[in-house]
């Protein structure tokens, strides 16, 4: 039985990839930081399945410990601040995480499993003002907030060991996923959670900024099938993961309220503080390249991705909550 290891396993991704590695006979080792109040709800259903274990991306002999242990076969870094907006105010905290606890977890593959395979969460916000619309794995990167530079060096990090010391290190420059599981803070959720809470008489009005944003949005369930398959390729590369296609958030609120039977523009209100003006180059994936050497295709729609997150919130705003243990 394979071992891997997944940082990050409590997020969203995690959760998914959890399942994912479950259903192909896995041991998976989930790793999470220790907080006065940890959140496994994302993976509460799988819990009695897993190994989890307590690890922090700042400290280095926490890390050293899981790797002289389990000596995991493949390696998902899903860890580290995710959060672009938070990343201004913490960009010390982000860089320290995302981007220094990259390499700590490298260091710990190279002396201790250096037969292992590593997979490096990257993002489209490291392309920030692209100089080209769609992006592909040539295309230059261009940051333009604290999070996207700490991807940045964390994705050059992996692609410097694998050429330097041969280790099997990929990276997944995903674009924007989605699921019933996306936190409140994302657009995406706060549109499809606040049209149901409508719906259901609990919210009158959503306040957004720039309806006509473009983004490529996709299912993370998908995704993670992706990163996957980079890991079981005879050589590691980079790759783009998205759907290639572009769609703007007033589309997102048209599906979301129109599938409740609403109309959104009875309720959206524009808010200046949520405004960010439209991209010259917005981020929209060319998986191309994803797509042929992996096998690799998205198995839910955008219309499907934002149907089945407005059923999801909807049961979970009429349906008891299940208390746990």
């Amino acid at each position: 039985m394979p071992v891997a290891l997944i940082t990050g396993i409590t997020g969203q991704d995690g959760s998914y990839l959890a399942e994912f590695l479950l259903s192909k006979q896995y041991h998976v080792v989930g790793m999470s930081r220790r907080t006065s109040s940890s959140d496994y709800t994302r993976i509460r259903h799988i819990q009695d399945e897993l190994t989890i274990v307590q690890a922090d991306l700042h400290d280095q002999g926490s890390l050293y410990n899981i790797f002289e242990i389990y000596h995991p076969d493949e390696v998902y870094n899903l860890a580290g601040q995710s959060n672009v907006q938070l990343s201004w105010s913490q960009s010390v905290l982000t860089g320290d995480s995302t981007a220094l606890g990259v390499t700590r977890l490298l260091e710990c593959i190279r002396q201790v499993t250096p037969k292992a395979r590593f997979y490096q969460a990257s993002t489209s916000e490291m392309f920030g003002e692209a100089q080209q619309s769609p992006q592909n794995e040539k295309t230059p990167f261009n940051p333009r907030n604290p999070y996207g530079v700490a991807k940045v060096y964390a994705h050059l990090i992996t692609a410097n060991y694998r050429r330097h010391f041969g280790l099997y290190a990929a990276s997944g420059i995903l674009f924007n996923h989605e699921s019933p599981r996306r936190g409140l803070k994302f657009v995406t959720r706060k549109i499809t959670h606040t049209a149901a809470q409508i719906k259901l008489g609990l919210a009158q009005k959503l306040a957004l900024g720039n309806l006509d944003a473009l983004r490529d949005w996709g299912f993370a369930g998908d995704y993670v099938r992706a990163m996957w398959l980079m890991l079981q390729q005879d050589t590691p590369d980079d790759y783009v993961v998205g759907s290639g296609i572009a769609h703007s958030v007033r589309d997102l609120c048209q599906l979301a309220f129109s599938h409740l039977g609403l109309d959104y523009t009875d309720h959206v209100i524009f808010d200046k503080d949520f405004y960010r003006p439209n991209e010259i180059n917005p981020l929209i994936a060319d998986p191309s390249n994803t797509k042929r050497k992996l096998s690799w295709q998205p198995e839910v729609s955008f219309e499907q991705l934002v149907q089945m997150m407005v059923d999801a919130d909807i049961n979970a705003l009429t349906q008891p909550e299940i208390k746990g243990p």
